[in-house]
């Protein structure tokens, strides 16, 4: 299936994320961020059968359930890598606020590039006043709802994707998460994980995802060869 982008700044937006993709600045870090919500710890209530000669694993239906987590990754657009990944029962605006700034806290003194959707958490006032605080910005940010930088989804949008700070974001179009790179990581994350994946519990879910990240970084983590042009996907 297929959803039309219904921005009226679909190409503008689709561009610029598209030349931090393929001229990605050597004094900047350009990362895709998202969450992946609800991950659901199920624990199988009977062991699979294993595999034989001609047979695939067979495995039980049913499933006991221990709770979810929510992943927040930073996917490094150069190198391939999960930064950083905040593991949460939650997925507040703080929640999201704290991950950018201990993904920026790797490297302080650079520059960094957020590519995002807009998701009402993306452009929160907590994300405002983080970026306000490291880029030493000190004029009134107004009042949420009524005035200045934080009176709308709009003013506040406008001031984290100004690329003159030392933190920005880029937003992808609307119906387009598809351009942001994080998502084909959750779909190896899903894939090799999750999809067969057995959690007696919340905490051994974590476990297992942390570890796999330390495994993916180690192993499997390389930039990926975007095709995608600008062009149109289909004649």
């Amino acid at each position: 299936m297929w959803l039309h982008s219904q921005d009226d700044e679909f190409r503008a937006k689709r561009d610029a994320i598209l030349r931090l993709y393929y001229e990605t600045p050597d004094d900047e870090h350009i990362v895709c961020v998202d969450e992946k919500p609800g991950i659901q710890a199920l624990e199988r209530r009977y062991p699979d059968v294993p595999m034989m000669p001609g047979k695939p694993v067979r495995r039980e239906f049913e499933y006991i359930r221990h709770g979810t987590l929510c992943l927040i990754p930073s996917f490094n657009v150069a190198t391939g890598q999960i930064d950083v990944a905040t593991i949460s029962p939650t997925r507040s605006e703080e929640d999201f606020a704290g991950h950018v700034e201990a993904t920026v806290a790797t490297d302080p003194t650079a520059r960094w590039i957020f590519v995002s959707d807009c998701l009402n958490t993306h452009v929160s006032e907590s994300l405002v006043h983080l970026v306000a605080k490291h880029c030493n910005i000190t004029q009134d940010l107004g009042e949420k709802g009524k005035s200045g930088i934080l009176e709308s989804m709009a003013t506040r949008k406008a001031f984290l994707a100004d690329r003159s700070h030392a933190i920005s974001f880029q937003y992808t179009p609307r119906h387009c998460s598809w351009l942001n790179q994080v998502e084909i990581w959750f779909g190896v994350l899903s894939r090799k994980l999750l999809k067969r994946g057995n959690f007696v519990s919340v905490d051994d879910l974590r476990k297992r995802v942390e570890a796999f990240i330390h495994y993916f970084n180690a192993v499997l983590a390389k930039p990926y060869k975007w095709t995608y042009t600008g062009k149109p996907l289909a004649a």
